[in-house]
């Protein structure tokens, strides 16, 4: 029995900000894989990627990281250009992999399942109904709402969340995937109208104003802790997630769990590449980060 067990893929990724071009591996089951290395934690990650890129998996493996791999004609390969404000992003698409199916899952045991679908066509509903017999199902829903048209990411609402949303326990979207599959800017109705097809709970983001939490018709305003600088936004939500459920796991409450995620993808945005602290470091963000709780408050209402 895992703690938590991710699936998703892996991508090779291109990171272009104003001050650097990066090549690095990249998708959220990489970058929340990453953020939980040195925490004490029962993981696995279920993945899928070319063999030319095994050496991605066996770099995980040697930090202890246990992983399932399944092979893939392609790795997803992913082009992200980030603007000034590292809130936004344009994304690119060149090759996509195999997707995850209930005939290919391992058999796994694990108290929350999180999936990192990266497009529309990751992971099938009938796996998502199938895990969702077995643990509690945690859903980054971005991958549901994107598609690929000459090679650009686009984005429409997710045509099978009514089928699915009902077997998610834990769903996270920014505030542009949110207004995507709600149809609204309003944070308080987008939560609320996720939270009416099935969720148990809801987490929207609002990058540099800190989170919004719903679960049983309660609202957990989460601040964002304030960086020391800004180098690269890439996986910043994943490492929430991370710091999210590792603590869901060990019974810590919603708004605990949500200011330590907020604090690790505090530490995250502050260098390239995954998170690569440890529960002390983001115990100090906890205690001496600056953070502005009003500022969540006026974003919301």
């Amino acid at each position: 029995m895992y703690d938590i067990c991710t699936i998703g893929h892996i991508t090779l990724d291109k990171v272009v900000t104003a001050q650097s071009v990066k090549y690095m591996p990249g998708g959220t089951s990489f970058y929340f894989s990453k953020a939980l290395r040195q925490f004490d934690v029962r993981y696995m990650l279920v993945t899928a990627l070319a063999e030319k890129e095994s050496h991605i998996v066996a770099g995980l493996r040697e930090e202890n990281i246990e992983v399932f791999s399944q092979n893939s004609p392609f790795t997803v390969y992913f082009e992200n250009i980030y603007s000034a404000n590292q809130d936004h992003r344009e994304q690119n698409v060149l090759h996509k992999a195999a997707p995850f199916t209930v005939a290919q899952m391992p058999a796994i045991e694990a108290k929350y399942f999180h999936l990192g679908p990266l497009l529309s066509d990751d992971i099938t509903v009938d796996l998502i109904k199938m895990l969702a017999g077995k643990g509690k199902v945690s859903l980054d829903i971005q991958g549901y709402l994107r598609y690929v048209k000459d090679q650009k990411v686009l984005y429409k609402d997710w045509e099978d969340k009514k089928e699915a949303l009902p077997y998610i326990h834990v769903l996270k979207a920014n505030e542009f995937e949110m207004e995507v599959v709600a149809g609204t800017s309003d944070v308080i109705e987008g939560a609320k109208y996720l939270a009416n097809l099935g969720v148990k709970e809801v987490i929207i983001t609002l990058g540099s104003k800190g989170s919004l939490i719903y679960k049983n018709d309660h609202f957990y305003q989460i601040p964002a802790y304030k960086p020391t600088d800004v180098v690269d936004a890439t996986g910043c939500g994943d490492t929430y997630m991370a710091g999210y459920l590792s603590q869901r796991v060990k019974g810590a409450g919603v708004q605990e769990a949500g200011e330590f995620g907020a604090a690790m993808a505090t530490l995250k945005i502050q260098s390239s590449g995954p998170f690569s602290g440890d529960a002390e470091m983001v115990q100090e963000v906890l205690q001496y980060g600056e953070c502005d709780r009003e500022m969540i408050a006026q974003a919301i209402f």
